[in-house]
């Protein structure tokens, strides 16, 4: 359903555009070509210009654009404008608002403020949706379509919603006793007698509720894709693809559920360019753990998870052309960082790269998220870079695209264990309060220890688990909500040679995100070769002896039952064992019982195969079987590495600029 290589795009919005600038639509197509742009995101933030009236319809508003991009090879991906209601829809229904609080709906005049259960949103949701596909699916330049955008934005709590909310969970335990043993709802007198007692989730502090509210809404986000995905199914041509752009960070959002039911993954990937993209990190970032990657090993988490979703390659669907966010966040990336972006995602799968957008827009939320052209609308340094990566790709051709990364360390991550660490989160921030991004703390502190190692890692979500088992190394961090059957898996991987390494909480609860009646790590004790009844917070890091590095932010009391102790540190109490290692069966079973700093997450790995501090170096097979290196210098200082495979093209060293990317073919 893909073109055969990798793709380069932009969303484009012409409709934007001041009216008295007249019609750019060929200048901008023009330029685009000159730049090795191949495709374009359109309509899909436009209800109310597809429809500005209740039944009357614009539809050919989009077609000088249809037109003049199949007249240059520009392929289009037609969006569904279903995530940014009209006006006269929020006033003939307003019953369609969502609430984000019982009985509050959520103000008009942002996007997305729609209950997307409703029948009235669906009815005119159906409308408009077969209107445009049934108008544009046989346009030439139509490969595919964008049903809504990043949904799951908010958790719905309107009285409908509640209502089938408590549908599931009587067909899921059948009578309120059940319920009341699965949550333990004796606590606080909360034991219910009938179904209708269930209170509105606003004042809820249970924590199996919690996590069911969240699958609940998740699925609806679920079924909402899926029932639009399948509508356009029933109307495109053969040949065309279905897919939505997510967000990954949407709290109503269970990615692989959801991208189970497109006809492929894909994702939005921001990320904090200037030196927070420097290896090794100058400084701490500034930025709270969110849409935008801190640093470079969460640029290729996020692409990671989204290649995770399906295990396969996947769309990026916006990522940065220059400055991103509001307008107080102004940070162009230095000479050379888009390029290094670009050939990263596409080291990880990415078979489009896809920027947001063509050019800054004039007016409303988003005037100062930069366009690849700026508010004047003439290329500059940002056109000219893209302009080569453009050059770059269609050079490379097929090459690059279906690409399977290759993994040494695959990291396991849990959406569940996620949604139930920001309801008990065991992290504390600076002053003290809870952490919400206690989850991505733990999981990031590991997956940045396998780049630092300069290992190649995976993120592989646990619904998938046989595919994270096929690495030699398996890291379970963070695995608070686990199953019986998931935790007798890793064992079972490491019984039979696999090396699984264990971090903080994981196997703690169950499935309800009830704390297991077990000593922790309850399931894996045996495996760990470790038990703890006891843990802590640590207010500052503590440094260990053993392995370089320290341990912050969390230590859990570990009693040595029949392991080796890797690495200890100095707790006012004496000396206190946090890395221990076990042989078992064929394989081998390390544990990690705090959240690892920098130094101390790559030294679980071994000896570092770094090629240079700055430097990370990844590889992936293509689809004739050839394994490509990627090679990045995130550094404003030129280094010279000497690769440590044999490329096919031999050379004892390869310079590499400042933010630089080269692409090395290993000899066969």
């Amino acid at each position: 359903m893909l073109p055969p290589h990798v793709v380069l795009g932009t969303a484009y919005y012409p409709e934007y555009l001041p009216r008295s600038l007249g019609d750019r639509i060929p200048a901008d197509l023009d330029l685009m070509v000159a730049a090795g742009i191949t495709a374009v995101r359109v309509g899909e933030s436009v209800w109310s210009t597809w429809e500005p009236r209740d039944g009357v319809f614009d539809l050919e508003w989009i077609r000088p654009v249809l037109d003049g991009a199949h007249d240059r090879g520009i392929a289009v991906i037609l969006g569904t404008p279903t995530y940014a209601v009209p006006p006269w829809l929020q006033r003939a229904h307003p019953e369609i608002a969502a609430e984000r609080r019982t009985g509050v709906p959520v103000p008009w005049g942002i996007r997305q403020e729609i209950d997307y259960g409703q029948p009235a949103f669906r009815f005119h949701a159906e409308r408009v949706v077969r209107r445009i596909v049934e108008r544009y699916r046989d346009h030439p330049a139509v490969i595919g379509y964008q049903v809504d955008n990043e949904p799951g934005v908010l958790l719905a709590h309107n009285a409908s919603v509640f209502g089938d909310f408590v549908a599931g969970l009587r067909r899921t335990y059948g009578d309120v006793e059940a319920l009341n043993e699965a949550w333990g709802l004796t606590y606080w007198s909360h034991r219910l007698s009938d179904w209708s007692e269930l209170w509105r989730p606003d004042g809820n502090s249970t924590p199996s509720y919690d996590l069911a509210w969240r699958r609940f809404q998740a699925s609806r986000t679920t079924e909402f894709i899926g029932w639009q995905a399948e509508l356009v199914r029933e109307l495109r041509r053969p040949g065309q693809f279905v897919t939505t752009c997510l967000a990954y960070d949407r709290p109503a959002v269970a990615d692989v559920d959801l991208t189970s039911q497109l006809d492929v993954a894909a994702g939005n990937i921001y990320v904090d360019v200037q030196d927070g993209l420097a290896r090794p990190a100058e400084a701490p970032s500034g930025l709270a753990p969110g849409w935008i990657g801190r640093s470079v090993s969460e640029l290729f988490l996020a692409a990671d998870r989204v290649y995770g979703s399906r295990g396969e390659p996947f769309l990026v669907t916006e990522t940065n052309a220059t400055s991103i966010g509001g307008s107080h966040q102004n940070r162009p990336p230095y000479d050379g960082q888009l390029r290094q972006l670009a050939w990263a995602m596409v080291s990880r799968g990415a078979r489009m790269v896809e920027y947001w957008h063509w050019h800054s827009i004039h007016h409303g939320a988003e005037t100062f998220w930069g366009g690849i052209l700026g508010h004047g609308l003439e290329p500059g340094r940002v056109y000219r870079e893209i302009a080569a990566i453009g050059a770059e790709l269609t050079a490379a051709g097929s090459s690059v695209a279906e690409l399977t990364p290759d993994v040494d360390v695959a990291v396991l991550w849990s959406t569940e264990s996620d949604w139930a660490m920001q309801c008990q989160p065991p992290l504390a921030t600076a002053n003290g309060q809870p952490d919400k991004a206690s989850y991505r703390t733990i999981v990031e502190a590991f997956y940045g220890g396998v780049l630092d190692a300069g290992l190649r890692p995976g993120v592989v979500p646990v619904e998938r688990l046989e595919a994270a088992l096929s690495a030699p190394v398996a890291v379970a961090a963070g695995l608070y909500v686990a199953s019986d059957a998931v935790l007798d898996r890793l064992v079972d991987y490491a019984r039979h040679g696999g090396h699984l390494i264990v971090g903080p909480r994981t196997g703690y609860a169950d499935l309800e995100a009830r704390q297991r009646p077990m000593v922790a790590p309850a399931r894996l004790r045996e495996a760990t070769g470790v038990a703890y009844h006891e843990f802590e917070n640590l207010d500052a890091a503590m440094p260990v002896s053993g392995l370089d590095g320290r341990a912050t932010r969390w230590a859990e009391t570990l009693l040595v039952e029949d392991a080796e102790v890797l690495a200890s540190y100095e707790h006012p109490g004496g000396r206190r064992p946090i890395v221990t290692t076990k042989r078992f069966g064929a394989g081998r079973v390390t544990y990690v019982g705090t959240v690892p700093d920098a130094a101390l997450a790559a030294a679980l790995y071994g000896e570092s195969r770094l090629w240079a501090s700055s430097v990370t170096a990844l590889s992936a097979v293509n689809a004739d079987g050839e394994r490509l290196w990627f090679v990045h210098n995130w550094s404003g200082t030129a280094v010279v590495v000497s690769p440590p495979v044999p490329l096919e093209v031999q050379q004892a060293r390869v310079e590499l600029g400042p933010w630089d990317v080269r692409v090395l073919k290993e000899a066969q």
